[in-house]
């Protein structure tokens, strides 16, 4: 059989006191997914270790078929290079970045905003306008804007190391921008690596500054993306994949970059229209439409949606019950596929504190002739007593598989696929 697993970025929360203690998908009314719950068979999803946080790279990989063993070659830097097409050389460093308001605090920089409100407009024409730098030593600055705030830098030259820590403070507007430094003292191409980040982050301010998309949008009340924040260094890296492995096509459908370089990493079909945002303001009715075109060339389907990460990255939880409801009546023209249909998130984002947390994301699985069991909603607290018990996203994914009846015996070299 065909699969489709539908990862709901950030989908699991904690109890929010406006909502009566509920969380937003249970304060949510979700018809068509409780009636899944009811028919199917369901869990919690832990992405790697019970309590362990996780990234959307490292969450969504693993649901899509990373080898676990191949987890300390995920970079967010060369995941978001692919999701822009911006091809890696060997010994090339490529950094996942924001665009951020920043103001000088006289020995460097203050975090105003670490997304610039969000920008959605007028990256591209900030990207150019750093694209090409040229750095010291002969090094050179590749520059492309992602999706809204997202953007990625690779550099290019000798003697580059990924092995440098990031300038982005992570949450928390307020915090000063820590400068880049070798992760070991007395790497000399770390050390170099780190101050080659240092003059772009610099230099970047300085030309952004007034560029006419700030001034533009301080005209209008907006915040200024006058800053670059980077993170996630890396380098080139083959990396395992257990849906590849077994021989199966795959189609992943998304709009958030980061997917969309795992899609590029692992070899799979892409599905992206300039409609499938990575926010709120998606077109899910095109991309469920997308979804079932794929199920037709495709053994299993991806579908990712970040806009539940986004509301409460937001601490917005309002926000994200009213946009599960939304994806909740744009799946209904899935409910009546001969196909294993799957739902869970790569991880849990916390609306009280705008965080990634280590807590259990909801999940369920139906297919024709599998098991249920208690659960009727599908809701934090419902799921975690679900018969799928608390499971690991490779035990889900191979779970997924099993029903779709890919899978054979266990044979014993391929442990670097499971655990």
């Amino acid at each position: 059989m065909t699969g489709l697993l539908v990862i709901l970025d950030g989908l699991g929360d904690r109890p929010i006191d406006a909502l009566d203690g509920r969380t937003p998908l249970e304060a949510a009314e979700t018809p068509n997914m409780d009636s899944l719950a009811a028919s199917g068979i369901t869990g919690l999803v832990r992405p790697l270790e019970s309590w362990v946080p996780v990234g959307t790279q490292v969450g969504s990989a693993l649901l899509m078929g990373l080898a676990p063993a191949d987890l300390p070659y995920l970079t967010r830097g060369p995941v978001e290079a692919a999701g822009v097409g911006m091809s890696l050389a060997v010994g090339n460093v490529a950094l996942r970045c924001n665009f951020a308001t920043l103001e000088s605090n006289g020995v460097g920089f203050t975090v105003v905003d670490r997304r610039a409100g969000r920008i959605d407009r007028g990256t591209v024409e900030l990207a150019e306008a750093l694209d090409g730098m040229e750095l010291f030593g002969g090094v050179k600055a590749r520059f492309k804007a992602s999706t809204e705030h997202r953007a990625v830098l690779k550099l290019e030259g000798e003697g580059l190391s990924a092995d440098i820590t990031d300038t982005d403070p992570g949450s928390g507007n307020g915090a000063a921008v820590p400068a880049c430094r070798a992760l070991r003292e007395g790497d000399k191409d770390a050390e170099r690596t780190a101050a080659l980040i240092n003059e772009f982050v610099y230099r970047s301010s300085e030309i952004l500054g007034d560029h006419t998309v700030n001034m533009d949008r301080i005209g209008k009340g907006l915040k200024p993306a006058n800053g670059v924040l980077t993170r996630g260094a890396g380098s080139v890296a083959h990396l395992r994949n257990y849906v590849r492995y077994l021989g199966l096509k795959a189609t992943v459908v998304a709009g958030e970059g980061t997917v969309r370089g795992l899609a590029n990493l692992f070899g799979f079909s892409l599905t992206y229209k300039p409609e499938f945002t990575a926010s709120t303001n998606t077109d899910l009715g095109e991309k469920i439409a997308a979804a079932l075109v794929a199920l037709e060339r495709s053994d299993l389907v991806f579908l990712h949606i970040k806009g539940p990460d986004v509301a409460a990255h937001d601490k917005d939880p309002q926000r994200k019950r009213d946009f599960l409801q939304s994806v909740d009546r744009a799946l209904k023209p899935l409910m009546s596929r001969e196909v294993v249909l799957a739902i869970t998130g790569d991880h849990s984002t916390d609306s009280n504190s705008g965080r990634h947390t280590g807590d259990g994301v909801p999940a369920l699985i139906t297919a024709n002739g599998n098991r249920t069991d208690s659960v009727r909603s599908f809701g934090e607290t419902e799921c975690a007593n679900g018969g799928l018990g608390h499971v690991s996203s490779t035990a889900f994914l191979t779970a997924v598989m099993d029903h779709m009846q890919v899978l054979h015996n266990y044979r014993g070299y391929e442990d670097d696929f499971l655990r």
